[in-house]
């Protein structure tokens, strides 16, 4: 009895996690949430972790201060903490589905891609939406004006990223088919570099890439997410964590709001951790912060989980993934 009261406890905990940035009904056992039978596993007595490896981007900036401020290995003293940097959302969630991760955060795209092909992994947790935080860019003397003017162009993107999302609805937006587009999958990296040598003519990314070459180059912006996509954060992780260990997520989830906290209250000093940590220049990083709203952590309400159906069947509409998917088979619930 013990044991069951104690997994209410943390339920209840969980719950208020998410109720503190204004999430409703954060967790619910509707079929909204409730993971197909043959998903359902039964939680064994949790044991010791061992390991936590956590994958995170430039962009992750709660989980970036954690990681500057050593707070996950005071936390878990016991557990070896490692920390791998992914250049997008698909790589990361590539190595989390074949067992080198235990956690990760991504965009909006990723986790459906990495759905549609059957990789295994859990959503745990959601950051609010950031639509301002990416955008189509051009440089300043292209002929593009509107999203009209599209048609036809070659526009780098990362593929399966949130930027591929973005595209995708802009596509739709301007009366477009996706085929009367040229997309040019790159990486962010490689996307700049043939962005700069107008080897393309738009490119659709993310800050703090945007903020970057929105500082460094002459460009313009055709649109945000505003409108379009909310550019949301999602928290994924390994069905093993989840399972046997739901009390670290809710350290994780604790943590990451406090780092969110840290860098709303002290924006210098978390300006400062993430340019040391990135390389950015600190002009990058206030840029990119200031079109990042408050972002504390917690489970999927029943509102993110139809936005994301709505990211995965706009892919589904472009055959852009295999087969269409339902996003509440893969948000995770406690086992019963």
């Amino acid at each position: 009895m013990s044991h069951i009261n104690n997994r209410r406890e943390l339920l209840r905990l969980l719950a208020l996690s998410a109720g503190a940035w204004g999430l409703t009904a954060p967790f619910t056992t509707s079929s909204a949430f409730a993971q197909s039978k043959d998903k359902a596993t039964t939680s064994a007595p949790s044991q010791p972790l061992d390991q936590l490896r956590i994958g995170y981007q430039k962009s992750a900036v709660n989980l970036v201060i954690l990681k500057q401020q050593g707070v996950l290995e005071k936390r878990f003293p016991n557990t070896k903490v490692s920390w791998i940097e992914f250049p997008a959302g698909p790589q990361l969630l590539e190595a989390l589905s074949v067992g080198a991760l235990e956690f990760g955060l991504t965009g909006d795209a990723p986790p459906v891609f990495a759905q549609a092909a059957g990789k295994n992994l859990y959503y745990v947790g959601a950051e609010p939406a950031k639509p301002e935080s990416s955008a189509v860019l051009v440089l300043q003397n292209s002929p593009i004006k509107a999203l009209t003017d599209l048609k036809g162009k070659r526009i780098a993107l990362q593929k399966g990223s949130s930027a591929h999302y973005l595209l995708v609805r802009a596509v739709e937006k301007a009366g477009l088919l996706w085929s009367d587009i040229q997309p040019i999958y790159l990486t962010p990296a490689d996307a700049r570099a043939a962005f700069e040598r107008k080897s393309v003519d738009a490119w659709v990314i993310w800050d703090p890439f945007y903020a970057a070459t929105e500082l460094a180059l002459p460009t313009r912006v055709i649109t945000t997410g505003v409108g379009l996509s909310g550019n949301n954060s999602f928290y994924l992780s390994s069905t093993a964590l989840a399972n046997q260990h739901p009390e670290v997520l809710q350290a994780l989830f604790e943590e990451l709001t406090r780092a969110d906290r840290y860098v709303q209250e002290h924006r210098p000093e978390a300006i400062k951790l993430i340019a040391n940590f990135s390389g950015l220049d600190a002009g990058v990083v206030s840029l990119f912060l200031k079109r990042r709203p408050r972002s504390p952590v917690g489970l999927l309400n029943a509102e993110a989980a139809a936005s994301q159906q709505q990211v995965a069947d706009a892919f589904a509409r472009q055959a852009l993934i295999p087969k269409s998917v339902r996003v509440s088979d893969i948000v995770w619930r406690f086992a019963r």
